[in-house]
């Protein structure tokens, strides 16, 4: 079995590409379509890694977050922002509520796995579209 993945994202098509790509490359995908049932299924399942998109209902990315590192059993999981607004500016935002790094959408579905592997290993990671922020 490969290291365990939540995806948390209220588009399924999104979920189904991302789950496509993870697994393609060995990783265990779990998903959860809101904040509010990521959170729960983060503390029941504790992945290495979790795929946040920000912009969702109910809770969005920048609250799931802030949950996910108050919850002791949650705190040190990596947390990657998936976002349409990476803008000047945004890494602090992120880095304020306690993501590890983020990617903009659309996704470069070649360069994601390379993406997750840099910060399953520890590094952070701002991409978006037109480049490093």
């Amino acid at each position: 079995m490969g290291t365990k993945i939540l995806v948390i994202e209220d588009s399924a098509s999104n979920r189904l590409l991302l789950r496509d790509i993870l697994e393609a490359k060995g990783y265990l995908v779990i998903e959860a379509p809101d904040g509010k049932a990521g959170f729960e299924l983060a503390k029941k399942e504790l992945p290495a890694l979790i795929l946040l998109d920000i912009q969702m209902p109910v809770i969005d990315g920048f609250e799931t977050c802030r949950l996910l590192r108050a919850e002791q059993s949650t705190a040190r999981i990596k947390i990657l922002g998936v976002t349409s607004y990476a803008m000047k500016g945004d890494r602090e935002k992120v880095l304020s509520a306690g993501f590890d790094g983020y990617i903009s959408k659309p996704l470069d579905t070649r360069k994601l796995p390379e993406t997750v592997a840099a910060l399953l290993a520890g590094r952070r990671v701002f991409t978006a579209d037109k480049g490093e922020l």
